[in-house]
């Protein structure tokens, strides 16, 4: 049986040799990485699918920031990644874990401003993300337009740029 689990309840290095199997090790250098360069998952929206003792899957959010062309600055959630022991892709385990973190992000008000950089169909059609309001947007590198997904009544249209959300101390 799959028990999903804080991710802050799992070891940090089993996180990471488990998102460089499924991502490879240059995964640093994309451009989601950039966009949320420098801040810490949220911990309340970010989980770990565990069987058996054993560390299967993650999904992790984040505080990121739209700052349109007039400079008002826009919180969101950035989703992902959903990472998945490569041997157990395509048992549901991702889907389990979306389902997990956009009900939890329903609970805590937050499901009105979510975006992710993933495939438009299977986020379109299981999740309800599109790229209609994203056009717009600036990222910190290269991204194919139509990877670049938002959902939710929150979630900005027009002319603008993603990075990390900066809190200040």
């Amino acid at each position: 049986m799959i028990e999903i689990v804080p991710i802050a309840d799992v070891n940090e290095d089993a996180v990471e040799q488990l998102l460089d199997r499924a991502f490879g090790t240059d995964r640093h250098g994309r451009t989601a990485y950039r966009i949320r360069d420098g801040v810490p998952a949220l911990p309340a929206l970010s989980f770990a699918a565990i069987e058996h003792g054993a560390l299967i899957g993650t999904i992790q959010c984040w505080p990121i920031a739209f700052t349109s062309a007039e400079g008002a600055v826009v919180p969101l959630v950035m989703v992902g990644p959903v990472a998945v022991e490569p041997v157990r892709q395509r048992d549901g385990i991702g889907r389990m874990l979306m389902h997990h973190a956009l009900d939890t992000a329903e609970a805590h008000g937050d499901s009105e401003r979510l975006m992710l950089i993933g495939d438009p169909e299977y986020y379109g059609r299981f999740f309800g993300f599109s790229a209609e309001r994203t056009g717009g947007w600036r990222v910190p590198g290269p991204v194919e337009r139509e990877r670049l997904l938002a959902r939710g009544a929150n979630v900005p249209i027009g002319a603008g740029s993603l990075g990390p959300l900066l809190v200040d101390a």
